[in-house]
């Protein structure tokens, strides 16, 4: 028996975290701001995160367009406490990141690039 889509993208998710030991959350929304499937903590409000990431990656498109910097490849924010990273899942879905402060963006990005390309296959 074969499972859901969503229960596989799930799987992906946590499988980036296992990988990754910088990754503390991690979720894929829709660019409507609706949430796909989430290995986000229970204090981590799911519907938040979806509607910023999504308007995040709207508003980071449209700036990397305007200014004459191509596509959007992605769009990380820095806070004391660590990082949030937005990379586009094709043209319907974002995977949004929370890393720890000593993360090495380098291995993360491209752990991330890895389960976009796995994510594609399932969106």
């Amino acid at each position: 028996m074969t499972k859901p889509r969503t229960e596989l993208m799930v799987d992906r998710l946590r499988d980036l975290q296992a990988s990754s030991p910088d990754v503390e959350a991690s979720a894929i929304v829709s660019v409507d701001g609706l949430t796909i499937a989430s290995a986000l903590p229970s204090n981590v409000e799911e519907d938040r995160v979806s509607a910023m990431s999504a308007a995040m990656i709207s508003l980071g498109e449209r700036i990397s367009s305007e200014l004459g910097r191509g596509n959007l490849d992605q769009v990380y924010i820095r806070g004391n406490s660590g990082f949030v990273i937005l990379m586009s899942v094709g043209e319907e879905a974002v995977l949004t990141v929370l890393a720890r402060e000593q993360a090495k963006l380098g291995l993360l990005f491209l752990d991330m690039r890895r389960a976009v390309e796995d994510l594609m296959i399932l969106i």
